[in-house]
């Protein structure tokens, strides 16, 4: 799915970004959920069930899955990223390990599995995400679910937006909106602010268009992209045709995919990535131990 194998010192990047303290400290302060990730959280994780919470980061998502779960453990392979969540998080389970070797777990032992924050992505080369998901479908009960993120190789286009309500409240920090006038200032605002927006999304497509047509990951939709979050990162890609594709070898079989920008309509050149829900087929045997 490459063009070339990467090698040893590229594959430890990643591990070696995400382990920098400030960047630990940086994923730590975030505790929020996505508009995406409530609906989907909501829809396909029950209450009372047992939870996998991979690439779990600094615990963005640990404070709403281990409240509905009954069995609530979280995994990441850097070591400052464990230790941020265990001391965010004292009573509750935190591994560290690499999602590519869930060893220490059981077979069939967790009803849903999350890899949120496109962490699968960071799971490379190839053979490794292979093991991962094989390992995902090993530990994963029959009919129990998988949800994770994965970016989008052909997002080329950026929105032009901005929140109405905050350039309303910085408009009436010059006039009273009981003012006759306050309309006609709110247009003129709004007028401005478009034309910023639309000229700043117009350069961040232009640099996206120029970064990613030329690659490989764009024409075949799938493949490996530089990410210069945090310095660079190596991350795999993939459209939900090729998602869907790979997941099916291994399977699963999905439930439903939705887009980042939701509750926004998808679009194949402006979604940066995409949610997916896969469940593990009620008769599959996939990855067991025994069958190994």
């Amino acid at each position: 799915m490459i063009t070339q194998p990467l090698t040893a010192q590229e594959e430890a990047v990643n591990l070696r970004t995400y382990g920098i303290p400030q960047v630990a400290s940086y994923y730590a302060a975030l505790s929020y959920l996505t508009p995406c990730e409530k609906v989907l959280f909501r829809s396909y994780i029950k209450a009372g069930v047992h939870v996998l919470d991979l690439g779990v980061g600094g615990g963005r998502t640990t404070a709403y899955l281990s409240r509905i779960a009954s069995r609530y453990v979280g995994v990441d392979y850097s070591e400052a990223m464990v230790q941020a969540c265990k001391n965010k998080y004292l009573q509750l389970d935190f591994r560290l390990a690499d999602a590519s070797d869930l060893s220490p777990f059981e077979d069939e032992s967790f009803d849903a599995i999350v890899f949120s924050f496109n962490g699968l992505d960071s799971v490379i080369p190839n053979k490794k995400r292979s093991r991962c998901l094989r390992e995902c479908g090993r530990v994963l009960r029959p009919g129990g679910v998988f949800i994770f993120s994965s970016h989008n190789p052909r997002s080329l286009l950026v929105r032009a937006d901005w929140d109405h309500g905050r350039l309303k409240a910085f408009a009436r920090t010059f006039i009273s909106q009981r003012n006759l006038y306050f309309p006609l200032l709110l247009v003129v605002f709004t007028a401005l602010k478009a034309t910023h927006a639309f000229f700043a999304a117009a350069i961040r497509s232009m640099v996206k268009t120029i970064r990613r047509v030329p690659s490989s990951a764009f024409w075949r939709g799938e493949g490996n992209l530089y990410d210069l979050s945090h310095g660079g990162l190596t991350i795999h890609c993939a459209t939900p045709e090729k998602v869907i594709a790979e997941l099916t070898e291994f399977n699963f079989q999905l439930v439903t995919f939705v887009g980042d920008d939701y509750p926004r309509t998808s679009r194949a050149f402006f979604t940066e990535w995409y949610y997916y829900v896969f469940s593990k087929s009620e008769n599959s045997n996939m990855g067991r131990k025994s069958c190994a």
